[in-house]
Formats: C-alpha cells, structure tokens, sequence
C-alpha cells in the first residue's frame, strides 16, 4: 500500500490503522529506498520468517525526492510485479476541512511556510491532481473522525488475519488494584473462595480441582452465561467501531482462584468462536494472604487522620 494525498487529510491516521491490523507501516521513506523493503514473496530474513507482511509506505509532499512523475513511474513498477499487490490509496479533503484542521492543530503547511495555509492547501492540490488518477483508491475523509477512517480502512484493506479484533484475558487481584489497560472488568468475589479450604489454598485456578470447586457455586453458571451474553452483542460492535484490541478482565480477592478460573473458561470459549485471544494471570504468584503494602499517598492520609 502506497499512501498518499494532500496533507492533513488522514495519512498519519491510515498509518496507524493499518499498523494496527498487521501491516508493518513507514511514514515518509525516500521513494529510492521502496525498492530495499520489498522481496519477492516468501524470502527469509536472517532469522528465517518469511517476509510476505503486508507494507503500508505514507508518501506525501514532504518526502525527499517526492515528484509526482516519480511516484507514478513506481507505483506502475510496482504493479507490474508478479509477487506484489500494490495499490495506492489517495486521501482527498474539502479545502474548508484542511484549513480548519491546520487552524486547530497550529501547525505548518509543508508548502506554505511563510504564506497562508489556504494558499498552500490551493498549491499542492494542484501537484497532485495528476496522481490522484492513477490511485486504486480515493477516500474523502472530509466528514470522517478517526474512528470512522480507521473503520472504512480495515473493511478495505485489512488482512485476513488482522479482520478479527484481538481480545486480551486477564484475571487480576482487587488487593492490588484494577489493570490500568481493562476495558471491561468483571467482579468475581462472590463466588465460593477456594482460599478458604486447606487443601485448595496453595493451588491455583489452573488446577482441575479449583476448578470445580468454584464452578460448583450455585451462581457460576448464570454470572459466566451473562459475561459470554455481553461480550457476544458487545464484541462487533466494537469491532464496527474500529477497535482492533479489548482487554476483558476479571478479578477476585487474591486474583490466584476465581478469577483464574472464570478466565481461563472466557479464554477458551472465545477461542472456540475463532477469536484471536490472548490469556494473562497478573497476579497469579503472589502468595496466598500475603499483605500489601499501602501506597506511599495512602500512609499519609492514614497518619493524617
């Protein structure tokens, strides 16, 4: 993917969305070093992987060497590979739009350091008339937010790997507070506590036992049938909205039982709906019952009171 188009109308952004889906994204490469980043399709690296990733390549007015002339003799290189698809996506904006981007932001136009942006904004539009015909694609991101281009481009462009938004799984303890990361987070402390039995203590919620114990609860069943109910109607949701990764957390006292187990249940039966999951137990080795020990702020408070 080669992007480009008048500045201040998205490329940063597409950039980023498309790193976030699985491109490897280079912003502003001289047009002589495209030729060093591309292999035919299936040659290793040194360290042995293969190096068919998908490349997103930002190229604009800033761009040493930039010449629409050149971009176009590229690109048309490019496209005559047999190992390669390329294309090239041009993002276009209302002059209106631009000028009040620029306005907000304070910044520069590339070319109009000592004039007025409107008059720059006029001026490169006219440089690149010409190489947007020559784009596959054209997006006017004149009424889109980031979220909306973001969500326009993964429809578009995203791999087929990345097109399912990735969910993060960890069980956490309340003692030692909220992962900042969570997006959601569930509360499992008033499930039956395996910290309370002898036998169960030292184990974890990976152990079969644990396991049972907690899943026996009389309001298992029903609290994990609500989490899997929310998270089936809020998943694409947020996946329409262009959220590419969701942290679900889950958490108990000690974060080492209930929570461990119900996790490890969420994980694996995302898994079986061919979600891409990633499973984490923050804390689960810390020892059981151990104290912790209060933040520096609030010792204070407790003296002060």
């Amino acid at each position: 993917m080669l992007i480009t188009g008048l500045s201040g109308a998205g490329r940063a952004t597409s950039l980023r969305a498309l790193e976030d889906a699985g491109y490897v994204a280079v912003d502003n490469l001289p047009l002589a070093m495209v030729d060093a980043l591309l292999r035919p399709a299936g040659d290793s690296d040194d360290d042995g992987e293969p190096d068919d990733y998908p490349l997103a390549i930002g190229v604009d007015v800033r761009t040493r060497g930039f010449d629409v002339r050149r971009v176009v003799a590229r690109i048309r290189a490019l496209r005559a590979r047999a190992d390669l698809d390329a294309r090239l996506l041009f993002l276009d904006c209302d002059n209106d739009v631009l000028l009040r981007r620029y306005t907000e932001t304070r910044r520069r136009h590339p070319l109009a350091a000592d004039r007025p942006v409107l008059d720059g904004i006029v001026d490169e539009r006219r440089v690149l008339r010409s190489l947007r015909d020559h784009a596959d694609s054209t997006i006017d991101t004149s009424q889109l937010g980031p979220h909306e281009l973001k969500s326009l481009l993964l429809g578009q462009f995203a791999t087929a790997a990345a097109a399912a938004m990735r969910v993060a799984v960890t069980s956490f303890s309340y003692r030692r507070g909220l992962p900042r990361e969570a997006d959601l987070v569930f509360d499992a402390r008033f499930l039956r506590n395996p910290y309370w039995s002898t036998a169960l203590r030292g184990l974890d919620g990976r152990n079969a036992t644990v396991r049972r114990y907690v899943v026996a609860d009389r309001d298992y069943k029903r609290f994990f049938g609500g989490i899997l109910s929310l998270l089936s109607a809020l998943l694409p949701r947020f996946e329409r909205e262009g959220k590419s990764y969701l942290t679900v957390a889950v958490g108990c006292t000690g974060g080492r039982h209930r929570s461990v187990v119900v996790a490890e249940q969420l994980a694996d039966r995302l898994r079986r709906l061919d979600r891409p999951v990633a499973l984490t137990h923050r804390d689960i080795d810390t020892t059981p019952g151990a104290p912790v020990a209060a933040a520096p702020d609030e010792k204070k408070t407790r003296e002060r009171r």
